[in-house]
């Protein structure tokens, strides 16, 4: 990729979401705490370290892998038809000026957040970045688009009834699974072939189910495929069309922890009553240095905000069970640990604790007496249930920061489904939103609302911290993945494309045009001997007879942009234009992965 001028324009999507994460993150404040002018400067740019013009969305999710990830499914690269990538460079601009204010609210003397959109876009691919890159083996191959191979959407996981309702299923559980297809008059033996490819999903964005599962499925109305799902306790929800979400919930909940009653003290398994966080040397380089954080989660949307913390300076801890957590060994490995586990959990100390057990709940209780955030995404009901809720663990560290990430809230009452991505997608209209009207909707097999999940838990962890700060007393914070997809903005109707709106085939790849491109077709048919009258389509099939770059060479020259669409993550460790944003692979066993997205000063 060649470096050009940088575009001046900056991202509106992205300052609109930042600015609105701040004033929620102001409403926690205590009465007083944010007058004053805020000495902190925030600034978002389009490409930031990648040395390339990005001039918007589009491009940037053309250059950093989202397209590729986002199509895998559908046979080839595609966009997503919402500013996914500019909303999660909003809430990483929120969690970074937030951090600012609880860094200088502790002696550091920090006062500028930079971030950008292409670094937004690296950080929602960085499992999959590591998984195309680690030097371990054992796992599936990265999906990769044949040459000349046809758009399908036989990698999707969505359902189709005989009354051609779209549904999407989820369960965590091979027996419900199965006994699910059972119900539907399929062989046990060839619903487990089934199994696999569902779970994988999640790691590598594309869902080829046997033919004969859908077909079984398309056999069935929706009150089959409901009542099936009921008895063998799988979740199902519908696929709506419309892609506004039901409702419209703040992105995290927080109360404040009241000062502690008289005579109430810790619980009895805590060891130490609350402590006093340390305070940072005034030149430190992070703004969480100092700050401990325990966590006991899983999957992503969990392991992320930890991560976040941490890249902030904050030190956290992992509670797992005995013998480790199993993700530890999804392929590929780097080394001796899977490299999706790695991009989340890597510098993450580890206590196995077995929380069944009351030796191991005292061991959460010793570490969160001592720790200022307790973090985990139990399923609704478990942490009252192991007594570990936060009317458990707050009297004992009135101090502490309790976190809990869900997937649905109360969005469903005490019944909510599985709170995964996928059907957080159905729930919060993304699953509409993410495609253009002419395709049928179905959530992306990207995990959107996993990684904007964990970011918003972050934000909402950060909040807690500043409030902490300023009231001197802990809270409890509370936010979802159906909170995080609402906040990705999206039409009143699903968006119309034409074939100058996806990537362009071209002899040896894909191109994607700029906006001016796309919305001038006049000028790009100027380019193309005989095709004045061309319509979209004849002019989208021509790009295949020159090579991606000789195109933009020619666009270029004509006062046009275009950006090569990334379609194997593994060339952005090659690529020098991603040499500042991109760490390649260490070692034997290493794996690449984003560097820390924000920069201070």
């Amino acid at each position: 990729m060649t470096p050009g001028a940088r575009t001046e324009v900056r991202p509106a999507v992205a300052t609109t979401i930042a600015e609105r994460l701040l004033r929620h993150t102001a409403q926690g404040l205590p009465q007083g705490a944010g007058a004053g002018p805020d000495p902190v400067r925030l600034r978002i740019e389009w490409a930031g370290p990648v040395a390339t013009d990005l001039p918007d969305e589009r491009a940037v999710q053309a250059a950093c892998g989202l397209m590729h990830v986002h199509g895998r499914a559908t046979g080839g690269p595609a966009p997503l038809a919402v500013d996914y990538a500019s909303v999660v460079a909003g809430v990483l601009a929120a969690v970074g000026a937030t951090a600012l204010r609880v860094g200088r609210a502790r002696g550091l003397d920090l006062c500028e957040v930079r971030t950008s959109v292409a670094q937004g876009a690296l950080l929602a691919v960085g499992q999959y970045l590591a998984a195309a890159t680690a030097g371990g083996s054992g796992g599936p191959p990265e999906p990769r688009l044949p040459p000349g191979s046809a758009r399908q959407a036989g990698g999707l996981a969505t359902l189709v009834t005989s009354d051609g309702v779209r549904v999407e299923v989820e369960t965590l559980d091979p027996d419900a699974w199965r006994e699910f297809w059972v119900r539907l008059d399929v062989a046990p033996a060839v619903a487990g072939r089934g199994w696999l490819p569902f779970q994988q999903r999640f790691a590598t964005a594309v869902c080829p189910l046997p033919d004969v599962l859908r077909q079984a499925a398309r056999r069935c109305t929706l009150p089959d495929l409901r009542a099936a799902a009921h008895h063998s306790g799988v979740s199902l929800l519908v696929v709506r069309c419309d892609p506004a979400p039901a409702v419209r919930p703040e992105p995290w909940e927080l109360a404040p922890w009241p000062e502690p009653a008289p005579g109430r003290g810790p619980h009895a398994d805590s060891a130490v009553g609350a402590p006093s966080s340390p305070c940072p040397a005034r030149d430190a380089a992070l703004p969480l240095t100092g700050i401990r954080v325990v966590e006991s989660t899983r999957r992503v949307q969990g392991p992320l905000a930890g991560h976040i913390l941490r890249m902030l300076g904050a030190d956290v801890v992992r509670i797992e069970p005995p013998g480790g957590d199993p993700m530890r060994w999804l392929p590929p490995l780097a080394g001796e640990c899977s490299a999706r586990f790695l991009a989340l959990n890597a510098g993450k100390p580890v206590i196995e604790a077995d929380l069944t057990t009351a030796e191991g709940r005292g061991t959460v209780r010793a570490l969160t007496a001592e720790a200022d955030v307790f973090l985990h995404n139990w399923a609704p009901g478990k942490a009252s249930r192991l007594g570990l809720a936060a009317s458990d663990l707050l009297p004992g560290n009135p101090a502490l920061v309790y976190a809990w990430a869900s997937g649905f809230g109360d969005a469903f009452g005490d019944r909510p489904p599985v709170g995964t991505d996928y059907l957080a997608q159905v729930h919060s209209g993304l699953a509409a939103a993410v495609r253009p009207a002419g395709e049928p909707p179905a959530p992306s097999l990207m995990t959107l609302t996993d990684v904007l999940g964990g970011l918003v838990c972050a934000q909402g962890v950060l909040t807690a911290l500043a409030v902490r700060e300023a009231a001197h007393r802990g809270s409890q914070v509370h936010s979802c993945l159906f909170s995080a997809g609402a906040l990705i903005p999206r039409p009143a109707h699903r968006v119309r494309w034409t074939p100058l709106d996806r990537p362009l085939r071209t002899a040896d790849g894909h191109l994607y045009l700029g906006p001016r491109a796309r919305q001038h077709p006049e000028a790009v048919r100027r380019l193309l001997d005989g095709a004045g009258t061309a319509s979209p389509r004849d002019v989208a099939a021509r790009f295949a007879r020159r090579t991606t770059e000789e195109w933009r060479m020619r666009l270029t020259e004509a006062g046009l942009t275009a950006t090569p669409v990334l379609t194997d993550l593994s060339d952005l460790t090659h690529d020098a234009a991603f040499r500042k944003a991109v760490a390649p692979p260490g070692p034997a066993g290493g794996y690449a992965r984003p560097y820390t997205p924000w920069e201070f000063a």
